[in-house]
């Protein structure tokens, strides 16, 4: 009898641990708001955080890539033609995975700007058009590849008619995992063994357990709100954004809202020195806001 007290009692204080971790008043300053760093864009996506905490992330109808230092506080340019990328995500050796939808590749960009295309079709077809992307601990990415007609493309013509989830390994192997209305942001997490995929135009966030590589459970519903852009922090809080950024608990419970005064924010990340500062991407602005908690590598 003492033992199942004792394991009752461990259990309870593990779940107000646990309960406590997700509330937001253990997450956010009083009175701190979003500090707007630059407004000089058109439109700002795809932020990511490399292994220092700076964040880079694109102005796409600008074609290029700029990066915030969070030692100096300043926006500054990475590269100048990008292929037009979108979402953005680093890998283990510090290369920047971009959606350059452009011709509708994926380019690796090492840190002195050397460019490789990793992928630009699918079974020998043109794809869509990525849009976001999450590298995983096997060397491998999943991608979101929706169909945003550009007015920049010459001459496009669909020659994917879905718009999918995709799994490119680090031998270069493609496969197709799932289909959406228009998937768009992605992020997962090596720690929770979860892969999260935003259906935006379905209005839905979906989450898929990760098996190995390139598997995946079957997807589950994780909440009634569609995004453009996504990131988790280390308590497994998803952040999903368009109206601002909205956050949602492990059990897809939403629990708190950052407004922004912004047309559209499009997306979001953690960085700086200890990745507590998370970094919101939103028309033609990007802000920075410091937080309690910190984001997951």
């Amino acid at each position: 009898m003492k033992n199942i007290f004792r394991i009752g009692l461990i259990g309870l204080v593990f779940a107000l641990v646990n309960c406590k971790s997700v509330n937001y008043s253990n997450m956010f300053y009083d009175g701190v708001k979003p500090e707007k760093v630059s407004d000089k864009f058109s439109f700002t996506e795809g932020p990511s955080s490399d292994k220092e905490g700076n964040v880079y992330f694109t102005d796409q109808p600008n074609d290029k890539i700029y990066y915030w230092d969070w030692k100096t506080n300043q926006v500054i340019v990475f590269l100048e033609k990008s292929g037009r990328a979108n979402g953005t995500h680093f890998d283990k050796d510090d290369n920047l995975i971009t959606c350059s939808d452009d011709n509708g590749e994926i380019w690796k960009i090492s840190k002195d700007k050397k460019i490789q295309i990793l992928l630009k079709d699918f079974e020998g077809k043109r794809l869509n058009g990525p849009n976001d992307v999450w590298n995983d601990e096997f060397g491998g990415m999943y991608f979101t590849d929706p169909l945003y007609k550009r007015d920049y493309w010459v001459n496009f013509k669909q020659e994917t008619p879905h718009k999918s989830l995709y799994y490119r390994n680090k031998e270069g192997k493609i496969i197709k995992l799932d289909t959406f209305t228009q998937p768009n942001g992605i992020v997962g997490s090596e720690k929770y063994k979860k892969l999260y995929v935003s259906d935006i135009d379905a209005g839905k966030t979906y989450v898929y357990d990760i098996l190995g590589e390139g598997k995946l459970s079957e997807k589950r519903l994780f909440c009634e709100m569609g995004s453009d852009g996504m990131t988790l922090d280390k308590h497994g809080n998803l952040y999903l954004t368009g109206k601002g950024v909205t956050i949602f608990n492990r059990d897809g419970r939403k629990i708190y809202q950052i407004p922004i005064d912004e047309e559209w924010t499009s997306n979001v990340t953690f960085g700086g020195k200890n990745n507590e500062i998370l970094f919101i991407t939103a028309s033609k602005s990007v802000y920075t806001l410091p937080t309690k908690v910190k984001g997951v590598r």
